[in-house]
């Protein structure tokens, strides 16, 4: 467990605050994904027999129907060579997120969920490419009369959300990193000065 210092100001007897690793949240929150998709895979697999027979759930809204997809998300192929192809960008992807993650600030919870969530439904997915060449099991259909939306699974649910996570929290990193910039000509002059950075920020006064 990693401990930030404490403060200049921290003379008061204050605790220092506590920063857990990133890893002792990344890791729980991705086996619960994955053993969660797995589970559910396989429950679908064994109740939902035969194949592309809907079953509803909430009226026609919301069907459990199995589907087995070779390719990748909304039905995407490329032939013969779909599970090798979309197997081998998977690792990629994984390796650019392991690059991500080993790259996090200690405590930042919502970037590290993000790559949880994203790094787990790629590997729930991934397992059903490599030990069958059926493809992954997808089974939650919803949709309003002829419209459906594609089939899918959880590991696409947890994909998806850490993808719109992860793509605000580095949205907001790009933010911070350029108003960075444009303190420091302020902080540099209120050195000169002998003006307190903090008041220079707010015109020399507060």
């Amino acid at each position: 467990m990693e401990r930030r210092a404490p403060d200049d100001g921290a003379g008061s007897g204050a605790s220092p605050a506590v920063v857990w690793p990133n890893g002792a949240f990344f890791w729980p929150v991705a086996f619960v994904v994955i053993m969660l998709d797995l589970v559910t895979k396989a429950i679908a697999a064994y109740a939902l027999v035969p194949e592309r027979i809907p079953h509803p759930v909430i009226g026609q809204a919301v069907r459990l129907t199995l589907v087995y997809n070779p390719g990748a998300a909304f039905g995407i192929h490329v032939g013969a060579y779909s599970r090798v192809v979309f197997s081998v960008l998977t690792l990629a992807a994984l390796g650019i997120l392991w690059r991500l993650f080993r790259g996090t600030r200690p405590g930042d919870r919502q970037r590290v969920l993000a790559l949880a969530l994203v790094s787990a439904g790629a590997v729930g997915n991934l397992i059903d490419r490599l030990r069958s060449a059926r493809g992954v099991v997808d089974f939650i259909d919803i949709g309003s009369g002829t419209w459906r939306w594609p089939t899918f699974n959880v590991a696409d649910i947890a994909v998806t959300t850490g993808a719109v996570l992860l793509a605000v929290v580095l949205w907001r990193e790009d933010r911070d990193g350029a108003r960075a910039p444009e303190r420091a000509p302020a902080a540099a002059a209120a050195h000169d000065e002998g003006t307190p950075p903090v008041l220079a920020e707010h015109g020399g006064t507060l």
